[in-house]
């Protein structure tokens, strides 16, 4: 696919007349990372701006016990990081593909003079950093206001609706995390998120394999936020 049918599909560029287009074209770099590969890692100087032209990846940090905080999942369409422009901030978290990843980069210095260039493009990225701190938000009220259970519950509905693809009365997920990482991301143990899974299963409500988790009732899956 030419890069510029490409460009077109990510969110940030799809209104941009050709020759908008065309600058950014000027400016981008394909990229590939193979599964389990990072991207970059928390602290390092920022020298890129990503999207996901396909793939999925996981953005996370690292306490100083060596325990790892998944911040948020990333697909097709998406920007990272969110935040920095304008300053000399290093990159905020590590980054990794969960899956092989295709990417398109462009240099932070040519995403800044872009921006300046095409106040269109600002508006959009100011609104996807609100929306990232909303989803911050949510997740921390989250935290604070859910007990283990719940906060698994209402992850699995966040990757349903932001993530899934919905077959018939299904809705698949290409979740290529372990029991572990779940746990990492919703602040509870591994005992804890395995249980929950087991009692969804038995109860016909998620069917889970290696690489994809698959919603069979969603609504079921909300009650059982309040069980």
């Amino acid at each position: 696919m030419e890069k510029r049918n490409v460009l077109q599909q990510i969110p940030l560029f799809r209104d941009l007349n050709s020759q908008e287009l065309t600058r950014v074209q000027k400016i981008t770099i394909y990229r590939f990372f193979r599964k389990k590969t990072t991207i970059f890692t928390e602290g390092s100087e920022k020298e890129a701006i990503f999207f996901i032209q396909n793939g999925l990846v996981k953005a996370y940090k690292t306490d100083k016990a060596g325990h790892e905080q998944i911040v948020s999942l990333l697909q097709t369409g998406d920007m990272f990081p969110h935040t920095g422009f304008f300053n000399q901030t290093p990159y905020p978290a590590t980054t990794e593909a969960l899956v092989d990843t295709h990417l398109l980069a462009i240099p932070v210095p040519a995403f800044e003079q872009l921006i300046l260039a095409m106040p269109s493009l600002a508006i959009k990225v100011i609104d996807g950093m609100g929306a990232k701190i909303r989803e911050l938000q949510q997740k921390l009220q989250q935290f604070t206001g859910y007990d283990a259970n719940s906060r698994i519950l209402s992850f699995l509905l966040y990757l349903a609706d932001k993530h899934g693809k919905v077959k018939g009365p299904r809705i698949h997920i290409e979740l290529p995390m372990t029991n572990q990482e779940l746990a990492n991301t919703v602040g509870t143990s591994r005992e804890t998120v395995n249980r929950l899974l087991n009692q969804l299963k038995k109860e016909q409500i998620i069917e889970k394999n290696r690489s994809e988790m698959i919603i069979l009732d969603k609504n079921a899956l909300k009650r059982w936020i309040n069980h």
